[in-house]
């Protein structure tokens, strides 16, 4: 009798020590939902047709964006210009039906078209989750929007009489915050609402934000994703002058011919909710997020410059939840 109470006392003992070694699952994150705009499709089966068929969207910039003859350098020697003239851009993104939204047209036209086509896409991700927009009023929602882009601010700024023509809509209308803000402003959303820029890694840091908030109850469900908007040309002459960009307008990822890569523009929206929340709500779980993490290179060869041992140890962060 005594052995056998010493050989379960000894069992009991592993059997915590064990318990307490384990790293504790992190709970599963449901997308619930999902939309997008991005070059040659304007909605999700347009973007599957597209990857289905091996599509490609890049193409000329045309001259509405900016006089791309008068920029361009073959040589990518000459100041002030750029050796590219092809990018993946999105078609109509100076229409806008502000008074959808209750914008008036006259602050409408201050807003950068980023956060107007995040409006859109978002209104268009809650309808594919089966959310209807407008109840989502007074929701514990949060809204996380990976953004950098400053062109439309730039354009104006080339008039004499710029100065004269900034009212108070330019202001918010430009702002970067105010694109992440102004989607929860619309739809009364009450959870945490920021704007992140982490260059090509942000729309992706959104949404691991939005998962942390999700796991931390911050909040019950979530819009998170990414915009950018190529409307001048200084960043595009900038990253040329870096030789960034492929001369002849093709991105060749993992190729041996690979000189460059083609800058593109859209929009992608997830919904998110935790996995038990979404299952509880009947509502149609498209994909499951289970793990995400973050770290940044530290200082490897270059600034843009990746380092091998920190993806690793990124992706074994991941892994372990």
């Amino acid at each position: 009798h005594g052995s056998k109470l010493a050989a379960l006392w000894t069992a009991r003992q592993l059997l915590e020590q064990r318990l307490r070694s384990e790293t504790r699952v992190a709970e599963p994150v449901a997308i619930v939902g999902m939309a997008c705009r991005f070059p040659g499709a304007a909605d999700l089966d347009a973007f599957w047709r597209l990857i289905r068929d091996g599509l490609d969207a890049t193409g000329p910039i045309p001259s509405s964006r900016w006089d791309v003859d008068g920029l361009f350098d073959p040589t990518g020697e000459q100041p002030g210009k750029m050796s590219v003239r092809c990018a993946g851009l999105v078609d109509d993104v100076d229409k806008f039906d502000p008074q959808f939204f209750g914008i008036s047209p006259r602050e409408a036209s201050r807003m950068d078209p980023q956060q107007r086509l995040l409006l859109e896409v978002a209104w268009e991700a809650l309808e594919v989750a089966g959310l209807a927009p407008e109840r989502m009023g007074g929701t514990a929602t949060g809204v996380f929007v990976g953004i950098g882009g400053t062109d439309y601010s730039k354009i104006p700024a080339q008039f004499e009489d710029y100065y004269q023509h900034i009212d108070a809509h330019v202001g918010t209308g430009n702002a970067l915050s105010i694109a992440s803000n102004r989607v929860s402003y619309i739809l009364d959303l009450h959870g945490p609402s920021l704007s992140v820029d982490t260059a090509c890694s942000s729309g992706l840091l959104g949404v691991h934000l939005a998962v942390q908030c999700l796991r931390n109850r911050e909040c019950d469900a979530a819009l998170a994703g990414g915009v950018n908007l190529i409307l001048s040309p200084e960043t595009t002459i900038a990253f040329s002058k870096a030789r960034m960009l492929s001369p002849d307008g093709h991105c060749r990822p993992f190729d041996a011919g690979a000189n460059g890569y083609v800058r593109g523009e859209g929009c992608g929206i997830l919904v998110l909710k935790r996995l038990t929340d979404a299952v509880r709500d009947g509502d149609r779980v498209l994909a499951v997020i289970r793990g995400t993490a973050a770290n940044l290179d530290g200082r490897p060869s270059g600034i843009t410059a990746p380092s091998g041992r920190a993806q690793q140890a990124v992706i074994r962060a991941a892994i372990a939840q």
